[in-house]
């Protein structure tokens, strides 16, 4: 029986055979709770250790068909899915929660990049698909953002320090002046305002706001940038939207962003 990795709980039936030392986290109602799908322990250890980083508590299945038990039987904020597992492979279990009407956001993780691959788990209900090997950050930033995407999107106005957007007019204030933004710079705001204060990387920016697969050869992010950058910050204005070298971009007031070079 493999090793819960720290922060973890090893599920198997109905039973934790494994709890790691600490505090009961779950006990946390603040934490969000996460369901770790994956069969490799070296590979589930790095996504529960980088996700208790940053404040997420994971149960830790090794295999696809207990994973679709406990992801249907009980109640997670997030899953995060292999797609090749034993028991029951990644693209039947997400599409069997679905059928189920369970809509806990899945983020897809697998070492099958192809289009074709990345295609087939979103339309069988995956909400974001992250190519093998990853970065931990990325996997935590967009596990972030598929949180956020769940919690009520009630309000009719995003606001960062003096910059607000209407989401009914769509029109951006910045100090009270209405900017002029064409559609795709609306979309490109409109993301990092609902992620402000956390770092969004280029693939993340590119999938979300054009719906395509990044391309690493392309500057249309950098170009956008600069110009929503024209309008948010021009005229002596207190930046706010921050570039994170060799990572992404982040919008954020000075105080939050103070160890972000811009």
């Amino acid at each position: 029986m493999p090793t819960a990795p720290p922060g973890a709980v090893w599920l198997c039936g109905d039973k934790a055979a494994s709890v790691s030392l600490g505090p009961d986290l779950h006990s946390l109602s603040v934490m969000p709770r996460v369901l770790v799908i994956e069969d490799d322990e070296a590979t589930a250890r790095e996504i529960v250790a980088e996700l208790s980083v940053h404040g997420m508590v994971a149960d830790w299945v090794a295999n696809g068909r207990d994973g679709l038990a406990h992801a249907t039987q009980r109640d997670y904020d997030l899953v995060t899915l292999d797609r090749m597992l034993p028991g029951m492979d990644g693209i039947d279990v997400v599409a069997e929660m679905r059928r189920a009407n369970v809509d806990t956001p899945v983020l897809m993780i697998s070492a099958l990049s192809d289009v074709d691959e990345r295609v087939r788990g979103l339309r069988a209900g995956g909400d974001d698909y992250l190519t093998k090997p990853f970065a931990p950050d990325e996997m935590a930033a967009r596990a972030e953002v598929l949180l956020r995407r769940r919690q009520p999107q009630g309000a009719q106005r995003l606001r960062v320090a003096d910059l607000e957007l209407d989401l009914v007019s769509h029109v951006a204030y910045r100090n009270g002046q209405p900017l002029t933004l064409l559609p795709t710079e609306y979309r490109l705001l409109e993301f990092l305002m609902r992620n402000s204060g956390q770092v969004v990387t280029r693939t993340m920016i590119f999938e979300t706001v054009w719906g395509f697969h990044f391309d690493p050869g392309t500057n249309v992010i950098d170009v956008h940038i600069a110009r929503l950058r024209r309008k948010i910050d021009g005229g002596g204005q207190t930046a706010l939207i921050h570039t994170v070298r060799g990572t992404g971009y982040m919008l954020a007031a000075a105080s939050e962003a103070a160890t972000v070079v811009s």
